[in-house]
């Protein structure tokens, strides 16, 4: 099931749709984000679920057990470079180990946002940014694809 690790840059809004795609249900501690204000970067290394290969046949033999783990995820560190302020909101820094799970990143008038589950949000401001998405080491199986039920309409 494995597929090549993906590498991808992002300079504009369209660009950054397929980067929001590739990273929607990633899941992050709040620790493992970082702004460098004196390089003018935001990082952050997120648990990457592989929504390229969640449809996909492993390739080679098969297991008896190949059912219970059919999914894959893996490490993926993310740059935006030209980040000239963070604004946070729904997040509590001093809270190091809690868990984020993100659902966007959208780019809008002078700024990235990182939309995370619960509404929290950070908000990357930047006139001029680039976004560099890489995953980082093997992918590792999972049994557990991320689901968005629709809500009831009323």
């Amino acid at each position: 099931m494995t597929a090549t690790p993906i590498r991808l840059r992002a300079q504009d809004a369209e660009d950054l749709k397929v980067v929001s795609a590739c990273l929607q249900d990633a899941i992050l501690p709040i620790g493992d984000m970082c702004f460098l204000p004196e390089e003018a970067r935001f990082v952050l290394v997120a648990n990457r679920f592989k929504w390229e290969t969640a449809d996909k046949r492993r390739p080679g033999p098969t297991a008896d057990d190949d059912h219970l783990n059919p999914f894959e995820r893996v490490n993926c560190g993310v740059r935006i470079e030209g980040v000239k302020a963070v604004k946070l909101r729904g997040l509590d820094v001093r809270n190091r180990a809690q868990i984020l799970e993100l659902l966007s990143v959208e780019a809008v008038e002078g700024a990235l946002v990182l939309n995370f589950a619960g509404g929290a949000c950070v908000r990357l401001e930047s006139p001029a940014w680039t976004c560099f998405v890489e995953d980082l080491g093997e992918p590792w199986p999972t049994g557990c694809k991320p689901c968005h039920p629709l809500e009831d309409e009323q």
